[in-house]
């Protein structure tokens, strides 16, 4: 794993545990703004929760190298499960985080897949070789098989 690949998973970990840590303190009012309204869940509930996850992964990430693709692969589908509500503040109009434009708030609609491609490559899926090889290699060295 390239040490530029290292930072950017360190780096999205610590700023997914300091998102997640804002879900529950100073921005959780921003972040329910954000819940779409079709959405049949309490959006407190929704703001907390996905805060949980986020300092669950984002710590993850961290400390838990060994586990990078697995936790890589679940931030992922995390931001690919997030992107609905993104889209509903789009069309609903809602303004959060000064997103107070149409423009604004369609603009950051085009960073989610970039997220998305980071978690990954923090995870070392975007490299030549799977995370699974790598792992049974990593494996195989410990073991001496």
């Amino acid at each position: 794993m390239s040490a530029a690949s290292t930072a950017a998973r360190l780096l999205l970990g610590t700023a997914m545990v300091g998102a997640g840590v804002l879900h529950l303190t100073t921005q959780r009012e921003e972040f329910q703004a954000q819940v779409p309204a079709w959405l049949p869940l309490d959006e407190d509930l929704v703001v907390v929760a996905s805060g949980v996850v986020e300092i669950g992964l984002g710590a993850a990430f961290v400390a838990l190298p060994r586990r990078k693709p697995l936790v890589g692969g679940l931030l992922a589908a995390f931001f690919v499960a997030i992107f609905p509500g993104n889209v509903a503040q789009y069309v609903e109009g809602v303004d959060a985080f000064g997103l107070d434009t149409d423009r604004a708030r369609l603009v950051r609609l085009f960073f989610q897949p970039v997220l998305v491609l980071w978690a990954l490559w923090g995870g070392g899926w975007l490299t030549r070789r799977t995370p699974v090889a790598a792992e049974r290699e990593r494996d195989a060295v410990e073991t001496g098989e």
